[in-house]
């Protein structure tokens, strides 16, 4: 049993060994000296205006989020779409009570007024 194994556990110990060699040798060659242009925050080229740990509003991360729930949740009509035929008239109701219940949830969203934006 170990011959089958042996190969995966060589790959494993040369990609270890050579990941830590790497790390190594780029310390030990790499340049050290920071200028205060290094030190910099990047921000895509320009010069950047304000501290990096500022706070954002929180409707940054509801939108976001619901994107993301909602966008998931349409991944769930292909399948249903590609076997339509098979489903017949059951699969038409559950998808509507699917899509039914999506509505509930972004007609709640919008009374409690998440997409709008002060």
């Amino acid at each position: 049993m170990f011959e089958q194994y042996f190969p995966i556990f060589v790959l494993v110990t040369v990609v270890t060994i050579m990941a830590l060699g790497m790390l190594v040798l780029s310390h030990l060659l790499g340049r050290k000296k920071g200028t205060k242009r290094k030190l910099m925050p990047y921000e895509c080229g320009i010069e950047p205006e304000e501290d990096a740990r500022q706070r954002f509003p929180v409707k940054f991360y509801l939108v976001a989020l619901m994107f993301i729930v909602f966008d998931i949740e349409v991944v769930f009509l292909y399948p249903w779409a590609v076997i339509y035929k098979q489903l017949a008239l059951f699969g038409l109701i559950e998808m509507g009570i699917f899509i039914l219940i999506l509505m509930v949830g972004y007609v709640y969203i919008l009374k409690k007024g998440a997409l709008k934006w002060e």
